[in-house]
């Protein structure tokens, strides 16, 4: 006679979890604080939600972490975890092209016949008529320099887990996370001594909302691989079993491809003047 927990599918059915109800409640703090605090109320409901948000995340995710301890994750979960996760790296493409959609449309479109209003204000170049954009070569050829070897050591450490090479996956990980690090010191630095603002231009808009979403990936991927490599020192991945290092290996994948694009549409093609109405 089976037993009364025996399953005849390759599904985990999870046990009830609060954590759903609690990141919602905690998104619609977000979003109302976030809109309170901008319209100079206080930043008490900004935090709170931030903080129940993030506190969910980590408590999900720990969740997850056991259940796939436990066997719970078979082939087919493993499977659906990873359209997961693909799905919402497409999601993540579809919010960086409004950002890049919004930075040409502005720099291309509309020209003086449209709307000559907003091309006498922006001087009818792109960048606008006193923007003194960052040079391309210089802290931004460094940063692409570091984001793009960060992607080969991350490779290094997948390719070591898949052939149980556990010491080229701590090496490679701890340099992946050096370099996310420094990355994010960068472009801080980099901020720091920007000569435009994020308000009164469209340009300084765009630009930061694209560059500063980008890097706030980064500090998440950072995040992402350092809990990985909390994982692989307490022996939780193997060859055959790593799908969050996966995960977090794709995740920073698209954070370089993302640079790239920035790299060349932002700091390149706008540096000195990229394009007239």
């Amino acid at each position: 006679m089976a037993s009364g927990h025996a399953t005849d599918h390759d599904y985990h059915i999870i046990p009830p979890s609060p954590w759903p109800f609690i990141g919602s409640v905690s998104a619609l703090v977000l979003a109302i604080g976030t809109v309170t605090w901008f319209h100079g109320g206080t930043w008490i409901f900004f935090a709170l939600g931030m903080l129940g948000v993030l506190y969910t995340m980590v408590m999900w995710w720990r969740d997850v972490i056991r259940e796939s301890i436990a066997g719970d994750h078979t082939p087919v979960v493993s499977l659906h975890l990873r359209y997961g996760m693909i799905l919402f790296i497409a999601s993540e493409v579809m919010f960086f092209v409004a950002w890049f959609w919004a930075y040409f449309d502005a720099g291309f479109f509309p020209g003086p016949a449209e709307q000559p209003m907003r091309a006498e204000l922006l001087g009818g170049v792109w960048p606008p008529m006193g923007i003194e954009t960052f040079d391309p070569w210089h802290l931004p050829l460094m940063n692409t320099v570091i984001l793009l070897t960060s992607g080969t050591t991350v490779t290094w450490a997948h390719h070591a887990m898949i052939h149980g090479d556990r010491e080229g996956v701590k090496q490679g990980l701890a340099l992946t996370i050096a370099l996310g690090v420094l990355f994010s010191i960068v472009q801080v630095y980099e901020y720091t001594h920007a000569h435009f603002d994020f308000s009164g231009h469209i340009y300084g808009a765009t630009f930061y909302m694209a560059t500063g979403f980008h890097g706030f990936h980064v500090f998440v991927g950072t995040v992402f691989l350092a809990v990985c490599l909390f994982r692989v020192l307490q022996g939780q991945m193997t060859p055959k079993k790593h799908f969050g290092f996966e995960a977090a290996a794709w995740y920073w994948h698209f954070v370089d491809v993302v640079w790239l694009f920035l790299f060349v549409a932002i700091y390149v093609w706008g540096y000195g003047g990229g394009g007239n109405f």
